[in-house]
């Protein structure tokens, strides 16, 4: 989730080559097999240990609907995997910046082992902290700055606005769909790019219109975008915002316009205004990281993970889409999970009709890490 001064250009993330035991690793070893041989001296269950505290931060409250309220979610599926063994530690609406940095702070200074920093906004106070506690482990959502202590892990969403994008451009009527853009970022250019890519493959007379309102969660500014894209005629609108505000705003507007679920699958919205829904499922990845702390194997990696992986989920499809336009949604979604087709295939041209992919060629994950222009076809300007 990034934050909005960061125009960037990372290397690819991925799974880095395995590496071997390091000395820390060992002595993390050491120190578990002598905690667990101390607590059988003691005739102690390895269950009665202390438990493994694991922190959660929030850039917006843990009930938004969306990006937060899913972190949460997710947290607490770990913390119930675990039982007893693994004590939560959350914290919500966080500001980005130097309150980010207290509070992991606070939370270093207060025995938690591993904390989870979940907004791209939180990078620079992640790496700050974790130099100060090299002992503590950091795990960045969305961010490029990996350390010996810090792993950075996000989602593929642009594989999801793939396919919202091809809904998008089947049900619009007056050939008009809306973008409701947070920060002018990569993950966003890239959720941008994508579902008009899609939805002018599905219907070449698509126009999209972007609003950019420069925050994660407001929703009064995201019910303000929302009516002024009804008011230019857009009858589809993506949201890469926080909250449920633009479907809430759909809904009420009285107006023949539709939506889609964000973070969150926003299945209360259905069957209409929300056609469909990017949910982004973390739980897997917490306990896998948790698991790793608790058993010694915790090294420092970059994820970046999609549909086929399990990280971004699809909301079932409204009947309010016609049964072909599901069908192809479908089949769309199994072609990105098989690999037989990405969704950054050629031929592409940027904004100005230069050349950027040419016909079936892919483009690379680090040039989508650090994707900073529109495609052709797209009106308006990024803003600084």
């Amino acid at each position: 989730m990034p934050r909005p001064e960061a125009r960037f250009q990372p290397g690819p993330m991925g799974r880095p080559a395995k590496q071997g035991v390091s000395t820390v690793k060992r002595r993390t070893l050491l120190a578990t097999g002598a905690a667990a041989a101390t607590a059988a001296a003691f005739g102690l269950p390895v269950s009665a240990q202390s438990p493994t505290k694991v922190g959660f931060i929030y850039v917006g409250p843990r009930n938004d609907g969306g990006w937060s309220q899913h972190h949460h979610e997710s947290a607490m599926k770990m913390a119930a995997h675990f039982g007893g063994a693994v004590e939560l530690v959350e914290q919500e609406s966080v500001p980005e910046g130097a309150d980010a940095e207290r509070v992991m702070t606070q939370m270093a200074l207060s025995g938690v082992e591993l904390i989870f920093t979940t907004s791209f906004g939180f990078m620079d106070a992640t790496s700050n902290v974790a130099a100060k506690f090299p002992n503590v482990k950091f795990e960045h959502a969305t961010g490029y700055k990996p350390a010996a202590n810090v792993s950075t892990y996000s989602a593929r969403f642009y594989e999801g606005r793939a396919i919202m994008g091809h809904i998008a451009g089947k049900m619009t009527k007056t050939n008009k769909i809306g973008y409701i853009a947070s920060y002018p970022i990569p993950e966003v250019i890239r959720g941008i790019n994508s579902s008009f890519i899609h939805a002018k493959k599905a219907n070449p007379d698509v126009e999209i219109s972007v609003i950019w309102i420069f925050t994660w969660f407001d929703p009064a500014k995201e019910s303000d975008a929302t009516r002024a894209l009804i008011d230019q005629g857009v009858d589809v609108i993506l949201a890469h915002t926080d909250s449920t505000s633009p479907l809430a705003t759909m809904r009420d507007s009285g107006a023949e316009v539709y939506g889609f679920g964000q973070a969150a699958d926003m299945a209360e919205f259905g069957p209409k205004p929300r056609l469909s829904s990017i949910i982004d499922n973390w739980a897997p990845y917490y306990i896998d990281r948790v698991q790793a702390v608790k058993d010694g194997s915790w090294t420092s990696v970059q994820t970046w993970h999609g549909i086929k992986d399990g990280m971004v989920g699809i909301g079932d499809f409204s009947e309010e889409i016609p049964a072909d336009v599901r069908a192809e949604a479908e089949a769309l979604k199994q072609s990105i999970i098989d690999g037989s087709y990405h969704p950054f295939t050629g031929p592409l041209n940027k904004q100005d009709g230069s050349a950027w992919l040419a016909d079936g060629e892919v483009a690379d994950d680090g040039a989508l890490l650090g994707l900073n222009f529109y495609v052709e076809g797209i009106s308006g300007d990024i803003p600084s």
